[in-house]
């Protein structure tokens, strides 16, 4: 969805900014990778850099019509702040794309702050395997069993993660079973 939107305003002549947090390298350093196998180079950012300043830097040299950011559960607080400045000061949209919800329904501290920041605020509807719109993440292992005690950031896909709505991921267990997804009792 975030490619296919930064090759829309590439597609009108414009120019897009890809950033994404440094700590998700699964696609190798500065590529944002989609699962249906789009990619593109973006600019890697740590939790400590100040995005506002980056994005001034970048925009002294080069046109940034748009700023996307990939992963945008992993932003800390202060970097929310900076791309409200970037978006107030510099008058360039930030669109920001991630996960609301750890696999044990917590917020991330980036999307905690971006549900108070952010001027709109756009689901991307995903689907639970029971048909129901999936809102919600269960991470699990190998063998399909759900993980339900860890660090709250585990970098992973579709291998470490599978998306639920509310209700399985309140009373189910994914299990897997023939290559099939399985739901079993969900103890707390």
């Amino acid at each position: 969805m975030m490619l296919q939107a930064s090759y829309n305003y590439q597609e009108r002549g414009m120019h897009t900014l890809l950033l994404a947090p440094d700590i998700d390298n699964r696609d190798g350093e500065s590529i944002i990778s989609s699962r249906i196998g789009l990619s593109a180079p973006a600019i890697s950012f740590h939790t400590a850099d100040n995005l506002y300043s980056l994005i001034l830097s970048i925009g002294r040299k080069q046109t940034v019509d748009c700023i996307f950011i990939d992963e945008a559960q992993f932003l800390e607080k202060k970097q929310v702040k900076q791309l409200s400045d970037v978006t107030d000061e510099l008058d360039i949209p930030v669109l920001c794309y991630g996960l609301r919800t750890d696999f044990q329904g917590n917020l991330f501290t980036g999307s905690e702050q971006l549900l108070a920041w952010a001027d709109e605020l756009t689901e991307i509807k995903t689907i639970c395997h029971c048909g129901r719109k999936a809102n919600m993440v269960l991470r699990i292992d190998a063998d399909g069993n759900v993980i339900k005690q860890g660090a709250q950031i585990k970098i992973g896909g579709n291998d470490n993660y599978i998306s639920v709505c509310r209700k399985c991921f309140k009373s189910g267990m994914i299990k897997r079973r023939n290559d099939e997804l399985m739901l079993e009792g969900f103890d707390e």
